[in-house]
């Protein structure tokens, strides 16, 4: 999850919150491709998750990173609980997954080669202390009692909150990874078109991705046990976002959203002030309990804005955000396939062609089969591996034309990072559909199997 915002002064005219968002428009010659991951440490031994504290640790990687690789501390209340280099930074999730935020990079090639540097650091520090990493979009055996809560005051003020709205808040909080991309836009149009694919097709990522078949020790019946926790959580913040289709819809529209949705806190002086339910527009009459008379800034409305998750969000760019956490060839695999889908403007309106006439229940559908079904979802009488294939077809020309080689030269384009998705086209399997295999298979119904065969 997002670390505290800085930089911006006094929020002196409505205007700015949109002005903000518009501000993040570039030329296309500066469009970049970030790409996130989160996975869940644990030790060798027991198969049980880290703790932050002590010799096989969360803390003793971060310290490891840190000495072994010159990575700068982020600090909060006197704990380690970041780190930065390059501009990239790994942070800690509630529970202790251990996500990379990439740099902006202009290459898909790029980007697969800083997520190869990271995971080889943590597993040279790792190895060393008996602790592993594994890719899920689900923790598959522990239990909420059993993740630990990481010290960061964000985290305390979240998971008192999220009981109270919604099931599934705290399993998402603890339990849940995912692999997300973050892609610029060039204009407010570009925005508009981007978000309308972005949130029609995340059900495709969500299904291609699949990776969260079991839970505390047996399987779910989902494919994307991860889906089905986002859906039923905290309906406020959390969706398919409907009114990105409607006329009109453009940065205010998303400002009006941004400002319907409950605070959580605001963050001042090293401290995150509790603003649990309350109002940012109450804040911008200079009236929020949790801080009488005072106005925010720009920095506590760019924080804000990290305190929604639909399935795919604008802050300075766009957040895709509906897949599982999983195996390195899917974590390029994503950015590959939306960079292929939107920063080609033929891909972008062939994939709008695509959904452009579906409707809210229609979209809907597509995301409820795609986390309980997977490539087997059927909606209208279409299947999901039919729309896949016809997606990861489109991404492959997006990608074709963008002609971004690799490796001195000699690799011609970016395609080749969509043949893990390829794959599934072939043999309508996913990675949930592996481990099911596997797990009713050679592994005999034993779980354990999954921590030396799947980890990084």
């Amino acid at each position: 999850m997002s670390i505290p915002q800085s930089g911006g002064g006094p929020i002196e005219r409505h205007e700015q919150l949109a002005e903000y968002l518009a501000d993040g428009c570039k030329p296309k010659a500066d469009w970049r491709i970030g790409t996130e991951h989160e996975k869940f440490g644990y030790c060798k031994d027991t198969h049980k998750p880290l703790p932050y504290e002590g010799e096989r640790s969360i803390r003793a990687i971060l310290e490891g990173l840190r000495d072994r690789y010159g990575w700068a501390e982020v600090n909060e209340g006197g704990k380690l609980i970041g780190l930065t280099k390059d501009g990239a930074n790994v942070s800690l999730e509630p529970g202790g997954a251990l996500e990379l935020s990439g740099a902006p990079l202009e290459t898909i090639h790029q980007t697969c080669d800083e997520v190869n540097e990271h995971l080889r650091e943590v597993k040279s520090i790792a190895d060393e202390i008996g602790v592993g990493f594994i890719g899920l979009g689900a923790a598959p055996e522990w239990t909420h009692d059993e993740m630990p809560l990481m010290p960061k005051g964000r985290y305390k003020l979240m998971d008192a909150y999220q009981s109270t709205v919604g099931t599934t808040g705290t399993t998402m909080m603890r339990r849940t990874c995912t692999v997300q991309v973050n892609l610029d836009f060039g204009s407010e149009a570009d925005m508009v078109q981007k978000m309308r694919v972005a949130i029609a097709l995340q059900p495709v990522a969500t299904a291609l991705f699949a990776n969260s078949p079991f839970f505390e020790g047996k399987p779910n019946g989902m494919k994307s046990y991860r889906s089905w926790v986002w859906r039923n959580m905290d309906p406020a913040r959390t969706g398919m976002v409907p009114f990105v289709f409607e006329d009109g819809f453009g940065f205010e529209r998303w400002v009006q959203y941004a400002l319907d949705v409950p605070m959580y806190f605001v963050y001042r002086d090293g401290k995150y002030i509790d603003a649990l339910g309350m109002s940012f527009r109450d804040f911008l009459k200079g009236e929020l309990p949790a801080l009488p008379g005072e106005k925010p800034t720009l920095s506590d409305w760019a924080d804000h804005l990290t305190t929604l998750f639909p399935e795919a969000r604008v802050k300075k760019f766009i957040e895709m955000r509906g897949a599982d956490g999983g195996p390195w060839r899917r974590l390029c695999a994503l950015p590959a396939l939306w960079v292929g889908l939107t920063y080609d403007q033929t891909a972008l309106d062939a994939a709008w062609d695509l959904v452009k006439d579906w409707d809210a229940e229609t979209r809907e559908a597509w995301r409820v089969g795609a986390g309980e079904q997977g490539l087997d979802a059927v909606v209208g009488g279409r299947r999901m591996q039919d729309l896949a294939r016809e997606v990861v077809d489109i991404a492959r020309g997006g990608l074709k034309a963008r002609a971004r080689p690799g490796l001195g030269g000699m690799v011609q384009d970016e395609r080749h990072f969509l043949h893990a998705l390829e794959d599934s086209m072939e043999n309508g399997k996913v990675p949930s559909d592996e481990l099911l295999d596997r797990y009713n298979g050679d592994w005999a119904g034993d779980l354990s199997k999954i921590y030396g065969e799947y980890s990084y």
